[in-house]
C-alpha cells in the first residue's frame, strides 16, 4: 500500500495529537507492505531522521493559514501525483476532491461538547471539518471508543469507523530501576523540581481543569505542608484562569511551572511523583495518564471520560471540576498502602498499549477504506 500521511501540523514540541502522528510515521515506515510518504511543512527538517525509509515531500507552507489554504487547493494534485492508495489526515482535515482512498482521525469532539474549552475561531473551522470529513472520508480513526460513540451521535452518516487506542513508547515510559533513580534526580532538579510533589503534564489550556488541581492543591498543603504541585507543559491558551487559581490560593511558592519538557523528563517526573494527576474535562483518549501508568505512577484522573476505557483499577477516577473530590483522591492514593498497589498494577495494564498494535489498526482500516473507495467508485460511476 502506497500512504500519504500528513504530518504538516505536528508541532516542533509534540504532544497529544502531534505525539499519535509521530508514532504512526515512525511505525508505519519500518512496515514492509507499506510505501509510505510524509506530506510535511518546507521548514521541518526532522522526518529524515524520524522516518528515514519514508518519502518525506517538504511542500506545505510553514504558517497555519496557508497550510490550510494548501491542504483545499492543492493537495488533491499531489496525491495523484504520488499514486497513493490511501491519504490520512490524522487531525480532523482532508484534502478535496482526493482520487484515492482517504482516512482521517477524530482524537475528540470538545469543539461540539465544551466550545467554550477552545478558541472561538478553531470551534467553527473544525466543527465543519469534522462534520464534513467523517462524511466524505473513505474511513474514520476515532482513537478512542468515547469518542466513536459520540461521532456517531453528531455526524449520522460518518463513514465506518475504527477505533484505533494510542500505545505507549515502553522503552521511554517504563518502571524506575536502581539506575534510573540515579538519573531522574539530575533531569528534576535542572528544572526546580523536589520531591514530594504532584505533577501534571499537558499543555496549558481550560480543557485540563487545572484550576480545580490548584485548590486540591491548596486543601492537601494544610496536610502537606512540604508538598509541591509541578505543571509540566507549554502555554496553549486561557492560561490566565490557572494563574488567578495559583495568586487565589496563595500557593505561588508551592507550583513549579516547567514549560515543555521532553520525554526523558517526563518519564522522571512520572516515576518520581507521589501522585501523577490528570484532572482534565475531556479527552481523546488521555494518553498522559497511560504514560504515567507505565512509569509506575500512582495516578489520579477524570471518570466520566475516555480514561475510563483503560485506567481500570490502575488508577483513581473522579468526577471533573470538583476540588473536595479531587483532594480526597490524591490523598487516597498518597497512601502508602494504594500508593503500593497502583504502582504494581500501573505497568501491568499499560503494557496491553502498545504503538505497533495501534499501528495494526491502522492498516486493518486503511485496506478496508481501500476497498470502501473502490466501491463507492464503482457504484457511482
Amino acid at each position: 500500500m502506497k500512504i500519504a500521511l500528513d504530518v504538516s501540523a505536528v508541532p516542533a514540541e509534540p504532544v497529544g495529537a502531534g505525539v499519535y502522528t509521530l508514532e504512526l510515521a515512525i511505525g508505519l515506515a519500518q512496515r514492509s507492505e507499506v510505501e509510505l510518504h510524509l506530506i510535511a511543512r518546507k521548514g521541518d527538517a526532522r522526518w529524515q531522521e524520524v522516518a528515514p525509509s519514508a518519502t518525506t515531500h517538504r511542500i506545505v507552507a510553514d504558517d497555519r493559514p496557508r497550510r490550510i489554504l494548501w491542504e483545499a487547493t492543492r493537495a488533491a494534485r499531489v496525491a495523484r501525483s504520488i499514486g497513493c492508495d490511501v491519504w490520512h489526515g490524522p487531525h480532523y482535515t482532508l484534502p478535496r476532491d482526493l482520487a484515492c482512498a482517504s482516512i482521517v482521525t477524530v482524537h475528540d469532539l470538545t469543539f461540539f461538547d465544551q466550545p467554550e474549552t477552545h478558541e472561538r475561531i478553531k470551534v467553527a473551522f473544525f466543527r465543519r471539518a469534522i462534520t464534513r470529513n467523517a462524511s466524505n472520508a473513505s474511513g474514520v480513526i476515532c482513537v478512542s471508543a468515547t469518542t466513536a460513540n459520540r461521532l456517531r451521535a453528531i455526524v449520522a452518516d460518518a463513514a465506518p469507523i475504527t477505533v484505533a487506542h494510542h500505545g505507549v513508547d515502553h522503552n521511554r515510559f517504563s518502571v524506575g530501576t536502581k539506575l534510573s533513580d540515579d538519573t531522574d534526580q539530575p533531569l528534576l532538579e535542572r528544572r526546580g523540581i523536589h520531591a514530594p510533589f504532584l505533577a501534571f503534564v499537558g499543555t496549558v489550556q481550560p480543557r485540563k481543569g487545572l484550576p480545580t488541581l490548584v485548590e486540591a492543591f491548596a486543601q492537601l498543603r494544610t496536610r502537606h505542608p512540604e508538598l509541591r504541585l509541578v505543571i509540566a507543559g507549554g502555554d496553549g491558551w486561557g492560561t490566565q484562569a490557572l494563574r488567578d487559581a495559583i495568586q487565589q490560593h496563595a500557593v505561588v511558592t508551592s507550583v513549579v511551572r516547567t514549560g515543555y519538557i521532553d520525554d526523558a523528563t517526563v518519564a522522571a517526573l512520572y516515576r518520581q511523583a507521589s501522585v501523577v494527576v490528570y484532572p482534565s474535562l475531556a479527552e481523546g483518549f488521555g494518553l498522559p495518564v497511560l504514560e504515567a501508568m507505565a512509569c509506575g505512577a500512582p495516578v489520579v484522573t477524570s471518570s466520566g471520560t475516555a480514561m475510563d476505557e483503560f485506567i481500570d483499577d490502575g488508577g483513581i477516577a473522579v468526577p471533573p471540576g470538583n476540588p473536595q473530590l479531587l483532594a480526597d483522591a490524591i490523598q487516597q492514593a498518597m497512601n502508602p498502602i494504594n500508593a503500593v498497589a497502583l504502582r504494581e498494577r500501573g505497568p501491568q495494564i499499560a503494557a496491553r498499549y502498545t504503538w505497533s498494535a495501534c499501528i495494526d489498526t491502522h492498516l486493518v482500516a486503511y485496506r478496508a477504506a481501500q476497498q470502501h473507495y473502490l466501491h463507492h467508485s464503482r457504484t457511482t460511476h
